[in-house]
């Protein structure tokens, strides 16, 4: 049988490199799981116009993840030279040596100073306004390719996901039906159950009511019967095999699906009455922490 998925991971990498003139830049766009859509930007300086074109373009692209971007820049022709800010280095300096002499500190290195905002600034570029406005849409139309091969990265890598899903849920639909036909829940079963529950306690004493620690005892049975769980995880599989043919994000539907999913389990294992079920139960659990760790990576 042939499966078809459309889940997106947010798990994705993409590199492009592009040219304008002698300017030479390589977009590298790595994205992973969050909680909702965080764009991170490392932009070199005199591309601001840039940047707020790409958070637009990339939001079209990416609905959810953190998402780390970055554009680095080479030629002659790019936001120009940089220059030393010697006004404000040399306060600076004043201000390390103040600190030296009074704090018997070792003496400022130059890398330090030269780290601090403000210090090296970029000369004014050599491009005109129409060229810059012509190289940054250049740019710009370089990250909308780099943006799209990260969509299909995260595309390709949501249909590895979607087959370890697929097996995850099909091993919960077995253990269901596996804990639905186990053998201690036969009607023969809970009879001698019951019946076994109500001997003992005669046996200790004579003093009870063989009928009213009958009607107790089906009273317990009922409190402990699955029936109800075992139909819910039922549904819950159909629901999860609907939302992985969704053509929306899910991520978030996913998650809450597999928390009901635990629930279920976790009342299953509470409730079973014999080891075989609550072996089953344990199983159940273990392959539905696993469903939710891979559920985690969904867009």
């Amino acid at each position: 049988m042939t499966h078809t998925f459309s889940l997106t991971s947010m798990t994705g990498f993409a590199r492009t490199t592009s040219a304008w003139r002698d300017v030479v830049w390589v977009w590298e766009l790595k994205s992973v799981n969050g909680k909702a859509l965080d764009l991170r930007f490392r932009m070199p300086a005199g591309f601001d116009a840039v940047e707020s074109g790409a958070r637009v373009l990339a939001a079209a692209h990416v609905k959810r993840g953190n998402v780390q971007i970055g554009l680095s820049v080479q030629g002659a022709a790019d936001s120009g030279a940089l220059k030393i800010n010697t006004v404000l280095l040399e306060q600076l300096v004043g201000v390390a040596e103040n600190l030296r002499d009074r704090l018997g500190s070792a003496p400022i290195q130059a890398e330090n100073l030269l780290s601090l905002r403000g210090v090296l600034e970029a000369d004014e570029p050599s491009l005109s306004e129409d060229d810059l406005k012509e190289r940054d849409a250049a740019v710009l139309a370089s990250f909308e390719v780099a943006v799209k091969a990260l969509a299909q990265s995260r595309k390709e890598e949501g249909g590895r996901l979607s087959q370890a899903l697929h097996a995850q849920l099909a091993r919960i639909a077995e253990l269901t039906e596996a804990a639905r036909a186990n053998p201690s829940r036969s009607v023969e079963a809970i009879r001698q159950r019951l019946s076994d529950q109500v001997a003992r306690l005669l046996e200790q004493s004579d003093a009870f009511d063989p009928q009213r620690l009958h009607q107790e005892a089906v009273m317990l049975a009922t409190r402990a019967d699955i029936q109800e769980e075992l139909d819910r995880l039922t549904s819950h599989v159909a629901a999860a095999q609907v939302l992985m043919n969704a053509r929306e994000p899910v991520g978030r539907k996913f998650d809450f699906l597999t928390q009901e999913f635990n629930r279920e389990a976790n009342t299953l294992c509470s409730k079973a009455s014999d080891p075989t079920l609550t072996s089953t139960g344990l199983d159940l659990k273990t392959t539905i922490d696993q469903l939710r760790e891979q559920v985690q990576n969904i867009e």
